[in-house]
């Protein structure tokens, strides 16, 4: 008999690596488009390359304790992982059962329906609401005695929106307390709106809530992997305990120290996205596209079938942007020469349509009302 693969495993959907070194404008992974990091975080990682030949503190010790001071909570209630999206990994395995439910909004970070699968838990996609945002009502009725974790992505990857704070405290007190909500903030620093929670609030007043941060976006450390999660202390052990040991290797904690200590210089950078990211944004909406408010450092074109069309038309205009199936664009706020390029295939794009549609190719409809028309599918 052939050696053979878990089915469940099989049937996942493999990862497709990007080839987009070709295109001068890469707007398709959310990276930061400055490249120079602060230097006392280039020096610290300087300084841990030297260290390569030991192995890093497999607890993080010096990150949590940093981390801890910051924000007010024990370390017990701490946890590292290389990047965020290895923490949602291990929050699944660490609490799910075969047959186990994780509730999410769909569409929202791909990951989350495949970790489900591979801890042989059943992911359960709510649709997002008329605003590209999450319903939370809809996510609350879909709760079930299986449930072991519903997923808050704010802002929502791919989309950018956010729920209130006050609609989110309320979610929160209505979820059974023995059901963990995981609000994932991956994009946290970049929110400008004062009425968005921030998560860490309601860490400290529930038992039931964790967050999950990163590194890899506001503070430009994507190549090095690594982020935290918090949360209550039982959760936080038992997601050390499924992480592989020594897996945030030395310079990656090193790097996050250093970057915690310059966070006015972060902050700012993240000032001066979020001001590009509106422009943008209101660029797109003056072409014609429906484009939701974001709060992220990326917008959202919901395209549906002219999803694929788009992401070809840029990319021969030499911009790279990542397409959802038939749901849409995100597009990630890049440098002005990047954002620039976009803005021109964009703005091309729908010349392009409409001299279809005068020619009869398109309806009687122009392309933008069109991409307007279409209805958000959340559900696949």
């Amino acid at each position: 008999m052939p050696i053979t693969p878990r089915a469940e495993i099989v049937a996942l959907p493999g990862y497709a690596a990007r080839r987009s070194e070709s295109l001068p404008a890469k707007l398709a992974n959310n990276e930061l488009a400055e490249a120079a990091l602060p230097p006392p975080v280039a020096a610290a990682i300087a300084a841990a390359v030297a260290e390569s030949h030991r192995y890093p503190d497999m607890a993080a010790t010096d990150l949590l304790d940093r981390l801890a001071e910051r924000h007010a909570l024990p370390a017990g209630r701490l946890a590292v992982g290389c990047g965020s999206v290895a923490l949602c990994q291990q929050v699944i395995q660490a609490l799910c059962r075969p047959g186990d439910e994780v509730v999410f909004a769909w569409r929202s970070f791909e990951a989350y329906p495949v970790f489900a699968r591979m801890m042989n838990a059943t992911g359960v996609p709510v649709a997002l609401d008329d605003g590209h945002a999450h319903d939370l009502g809809a996510m609350l009725a879909a709760i079930t005695p299986r449930t072991r974790i519903v997923f808050v992505c704010n802002p929502n990857n791919p989309t950018g929106t956010v729920v209130s704070g006050e609609a989110l405290r309320s979610f929160v007190a209505r979820v059974p307390p023995d059901v963990l909500v995981v609000i994932d903030e991956a994009y946290r620093e970049f929110v400008t709106d004062p009425g968005v929670l921030d998560g860490l609030e309601a860490v400290r007043g529930a038992e039931n809530v964790a967050v999950l941060r990163t590194f890899s976006k506001a503070y430009g450390l994507a190549a090095l992997r690594i982020g935290y999660l918090a949360g209550p202390a039982t959760v936080a052990s038992a997601v050390r305990k499924v992480g592989v040991p020594f897996g945030v290797n030395g310079i990656a904690q090193a790097a996050a120290v250093a970057a915690l200590a310059v966070e006015g210089e972060v902050t700012e950078r993240c000032r001066r996205i979020a001001a590009e990211r509106d422009r943008v944004r209101g660029e797109l909406r003056a072409q014609g596209y429906p484009v939701p408010v974001t709060q992220a450092n990326f917008v959202w074109l919901p395209l549906g079938d002219r999803t694929g069309d788009f992401v070809a038309h840029a990319a021969a205009h030499g911009v790279d942007v990542r397409g959802f199936a038939d749901d849409g664009v995100r597009v990630t706020v890049g440098g002005p020469a990047g954002n620039a390029a976009f803005l021109r295939a964009s703005g091309s794009f729908l010349s392009a349509g409409r001299e279809l549609a005068q020619r009869g190719a398109v309806g009687q409809a122009g392309l933008g009302q069109q991409i307007a028309d279409v209805p958000l599918d959340g559900a696949r």
